[in-house]
């Protein structure tokens, strides 16, 4: 039961409420959250720690004329329930329903939309700076967590900020956290300041001088003479030309909201440190907040439980054990990690060969050049990344990998169609982005078997390879045991039929394979987006009246239109139909629905074959070169 909640329809009735609802609020609203991410699954641990911070930002800001930019957004679920949304949040994160991160398109309370990390001050600095342009008086908030604090960007706009005239203020929820086990200089910074006699004493001088109340000046004197100088004498966060306070406790309401109606007063840089714990209120997710992180549905009474099936070997676990195998083999390996250990399916590899592993934070610009500067000495680097946060390292893989032409490998893990997460998450440009680099391979394997090997062809190779695979399991193949490789830059034919031939990269090789059962097509599964397999293309291409070329990512610039530049320089006319993403963002949803809204499911793929090419289909053709190989 949630009265006071369902009397919220939006955050001027927040504002309504005394400070001593305020509690009450909070709590329903954690239990609501508890019993509504259970049902639909979704970002678990990080909301239940942004409750009672929500709370008081929409009770002491007049949201949305003061701009709240979250940053990352997965910790959001409280200020959308709060916003308007709680009636559909049994929607969260499916095709049509409420969006896991911020979305401005979703609701005018979504000030900037997010989902990567680290963009949150120099978003609110925009904001705070257009405000003063423009003569409005606003406010703007950045809320940005300690593992997001530890990317290059937040501190240029904190460098930014520091020296700029205007109204902004930064809340550093510090929950000791980020998806991954928080690492660097900057997490024993922060656990410093809050260490032992320092953060208890803080806390309570905080609450002694807020309890009383002082007039501004005061407070502010006695905040700076008395909190900070219990700390240290000089904060980072101070050089950087924001005025600190904290850190304070974040889910005690009577300290946070007379806090931030102070900072309100304010003018200039603002710093606000406040320390959350992830999973709060429910005991699951406080003992295990990574497990918790972004559980599927789960029944909260009982909390997450092992699948009654063995589920099958994911893509991630399929990396993992590729990476401790090849390890053992060869000592120059070693492993990087952009703070997403257990989402890449490096635990083991963690514990294995703890010398050998590097987790930079998040941080996948320095992570790309750490891994040239290792490769240059002679090491053979592998960055598991995902494809859509590679795209945040573009000027390092062009000018400190690619240019210098170092051997390393890039495992993009979340390549093509994410589903929940959403457009930010997608991992769809990787191949048009990849493929115009100088001295960069892309491999494209269709299944788990073909992902284990690619691996070690890409391992094997002396400059930068890319092996793109999906979220999730595959087809269920079993895997070769050892390290043998494929072929460099070679395809295969997979089904031999007439008329049309499908030229498949990666695991859209399967629907394909169904489609073309019944079309009676021939199959061939390219394997590599570049160096493409020209000569296996030119022979399919003369034995067949038209070509469907597949990928799971941007039709635009990707593996079929390498297809068609191939065709073109080697003079070859004939019909070509791409089979991809379209030039649009796709939604958030269930992947296989997304899919089969594109039309990449089997069905799909058939009927656009048979639209296009029925009169073709069947049709007699030229034989089969004896030397063009049919195997699988």
């Amino acid at each position: 039961m949630t009265p006071l909640l369902d009397s919220i329809q939006s955050p001027a009735d927040v504002r309504q409420l005394s400070s001593h609802q305020l509690p009450t609020l909070a709590a329903e609203l954690r239990q609501f959250l508890i019993e509504s991410v259970g049902k639909t699954g979704g970002h678990f641990s990080s909301n239940l720690g942004t409750v009672e911070l929500t709370v008081a930002l929409h009770h002491v800001f007049n949201t949305p004329h003061d701009r709240l930019v979250w940053d990352v957004g997965h910790q959001t679920y409280p200020h959308k329930i709060l916003t308007g949304r709680k009636d559909r949040m049994g929607t969260l994160r499916q095709l049509g329903g409420v969006a896991g991160f911020p979305k401005r398109d979703e609701s005018e309370y979504d000030a900037f939309g997010t989902a990567h990390s680290s963009t949150s001050i120099s978003a609110a600095l925009g904001m705070a700076l257009a405000a003063k342009q423009k003569g409005e008086q606003r406010h703007s908030v950045a809320i940005i967590g300690d593992g997001a604090m530890t990317a290059g960007m937040a501190f240029e706009a904190m460098n930014n900020a520091g020296i700029a005239d205007c109204n902004l203020l930064v809340i550093l929820n510090d929950n000791d956290m980020s998806i991954s086990p928080p690492v660097g200089a900057l997490n024993r910074y922060l656990a410093q300041l809050m260490s032992g006699r320092f953060y208890t004493a803080a806390k309570e001088v905080g609450r002694q001088v807020l309890k009383n109340a002082p007039p501004l000046f005061e407070l502010a004197r006695r905040l700076e003479h008395q909190t900070k100088g219990l700390l240290l004498p000089a904060t980072l966060f101070e050089k950087f030309g924001f005025n600190y306070i904290g850190p304070i406790d974040g889910h005690d309401l009577s300290v946070l909201v007379p806090t931030l109606q102070n900072l309100k007063q304010m003018s200039g840089p603002q710093f606000l440190h406040v320390v959350t714990k992830k999973g709060q209120g429910y005991k699951l997710a406080e003992a295990d907040p990574i497990a918790y992180h972004g559980p599927g549905k789960f029944d909260p009474k009982v909390g997450l439980v092992p699948p009654a099936t063995q589920p099958k070997i994911t893509f991630s676990q399929v990396f993992g054990r590729w990476l401790c195998d090849m390890a053992e083999q060869d000592p120059r390996l070693v492993a990087i990690t952009p703070a997403m250990r257990e989402g890449s399916g490096m635990v083991e590899f963690h514990q294995r060969f703890p010398d050998r592993y590097h987790d930079v934070g998040i941080a996948e610009q320095h992570a790309l050049t750490f891994a040239a500067g290792l490769a240059c000495e002679g090491l053979k680097p592998v960055v598991a990344i995902y494809s859509t946060f590679l795209q945040r390292a573009y000027d390092q893989l062009i000018h400190d990998v690619a240019l210098q032409k170092l051997p390393m490998v890039l495992a993009l893990d979340r390549a093509g169609i994410v589903g929940a997460d959403g457009p930010t998450h997608a991992g769809v440009y990787d191949i048009p982005f990849l493929r115009c680099v100088p001295q960069v391979s892309i491999a494209c394997p269709a299944d788990e078997n073909e992902c284990r090997l690619l691996l070690s062809t890409a391992h094997a190779q002396d400059h930068t390879v890319a092996v793109r695979y999906p979220r999730g399991s595959g087809a269920g193949v079993a895997m070769v045991t050892g390290l043998p490789t494929l072929p460099f830059g070679k395809g295969e034919l997979r089904r031999q039929g007439k008329g049309v031939a499908l030229l498949v990269f990666g695991t859209l090789l399967y629907p394909a394979l169904q489609a073309a059962e019944t079309l009676n097509a021939t199959v061939v599964n390219m394997r590599w987006a570049k160096p493409l397999d020209v000569d296996l293309l030119l022979q399919v291409a003369a034995t067949h009246e038209a070509l469907v070329t597949l990928e799971e990512g941007a039709i635009m610039g990707g593996a079929g239109s390498a297809v068609m530049e191939a065709l073109q320089e080697a003079q070859v006319v004939m019909p070509v139909m791409r089979l991809g993403v379209p030039d649009v963002f796709t939604d958030h949803g269930d992947p296989q629905k997304i899919l089969a809204s594109l039309g990449l499911d089997a069905s799909g793929i058939q009927a656009a074959i048979q639209t296009r090419f029925n009169h073709l289909l069947g049709a007699d053709v030229s034989p089969v070169p004896a030397n063009l190989k049919l195997v699988g």
